[in-house]
């Protein structure tokens, strides 16, 4: 018996990444599965060419254009299944890809997240940016991939076609046990974008749950599909909630020494930018630096305090993929610009 996995798929103005993409959902060979579209009240035409074109797609219409986080998870509340795929509007699937991650989260239950390899459909021998052969995190708190270490891609030559566990799941193609989304009140709203997926699964680890990558199976992931990487937007969320999510998941004794170097890290990269011409991208950086010291200090009044809502502060204690070392250090000082040669001894 197969359980039921839903694939939902966030949209905003996305109908031409539906056009191009939905094709490869629809022919999924998984026997048990629904596909949703959730739609954060896109102003093109999306939802007339679904209805036009893929009348058996249910969908659900949030009341704005709600961001990632909050998409999901007033979407998913609508719809009922045993798993969820949460799945990028960008992102072309394999047929077969779901088996063996299903097959594996029912073999163990402990697992609440995991993920396919994500390679990048520009040059599809590559690992794609957006989680590439599962996430992981250093000492510093700062997130990369098995196959994607900050800006540098891998080829995908077999190297990481194990399965294994994983700091976090990519949230462009993430496999959700439902009752553990639930358990865990979904993502937190508060980020918008960028970072949510990774909170969540290091909650789930707090919590005593597993986070897997299946290098069975493989998807190809367009990338910046809403927002390509090098947006100042994009930069604003991603150094912002990358403190948020820190201090929402570090002990205190920790943070006491951990905010003060990393926002002195985070200057840095902004001066960085600045003086490598990209003013505008350096800008976003200041602008996130602020914007985490106001959240901090007056916390987030929509989606409750900051401290109150996760009080089970772990760290990295007990996690799976996490390097102890800074790849900030290793990156730009020792030249180490691969996942592998960052794990010799």
């Amino acid at each position: 018996m197969y359980p039921h996995l839903a694939i939902a798929i966030l949209n905003y103005n996305g109908k031409k990444y539906l056009e191009q993409y939905l094709p490869s959902v629809m022919a999924a060979t998984y026997p048990n599965k629904s596909v949703w579209v959730i739609d954060n009240q896109s102003t093109d035409d999306s939802l007339a060419f679904l209805a036009a074109h893929y009348p058996a797609i249910k969908l659900v219409v949030n009341e704005g254009n709600m961001g990632f986080a909050a998409g999901y998870n007033k979407g998913l509340e609508a719809i009922a299944a045993d798993y969820y795929l949460l799945l990028n509007s960008d992102v072309e699937v394999t047929p077969g890809f779901i088996e063996p991650i299903i097959k594996l989260m029912e073999q163990d239950h402990s697992i609440a997240f995991a993920q396919p390899k994500v390679r990048w459909l520009r040059k599809r021998e590559l690992f794609e940016y957006a989680g590439a052969a599962g996430g992981t995190m250093d000492a510093l708190g700062y997130p990369f991939c098995r196959g994607r270490v900050l800006e540098d891609l891998e080829t995908d030559n077999g190297q990481y076609d194990d399965t294994v566990p994983i700091f976090w799941a990519s949230g462009a193609c993430m496999f959700a046990r439902a009752s553990v989304y639930k358990e865990l009140n979904g993502m937190y709203e508060f980020f918008y974008m960028q970072n949510e997926e990774i909170d969540l699964c290091w909650r789930a680890q707090n919590l005593g749950y597993k986070i897997y990558t299946c290098g069975a199976s493989t998807v190809y992931h367009l990338g910046g599909g809403s927002l390509e990487w090098t947006n100042p937007r994009k930069t604003y969320f991603t150094f912002r909630n990358n403190l948020v999510m820190n201090t929402r998941n570090m002990p205190i004794g920790r943070l006491l020494w951990l905010i003060p170097l990393r926002t002195g890290l985070d200057n840095l990269a902004a001066i960085r930018y600045v003086f490598g011409g990209k003013a505008n991208i350096g800008g976003a950086v200041f602008k996130g630096i602020f914007a985490y010291w106001k959240w901090l200090f007056f916390g987030d009044r929509q989606n409750g305090n900051h401290q109150s809502k996760w009080p089970l502060k772990r760290g990295l204690k007990n996690c799976a993929g996490v390097f102890n070392g800074s790849i900030v250090w290793n990156y730009f000082v020792t030249k180490k610009r691969k996942y592998g040669e960052l794990m010799k001894p």
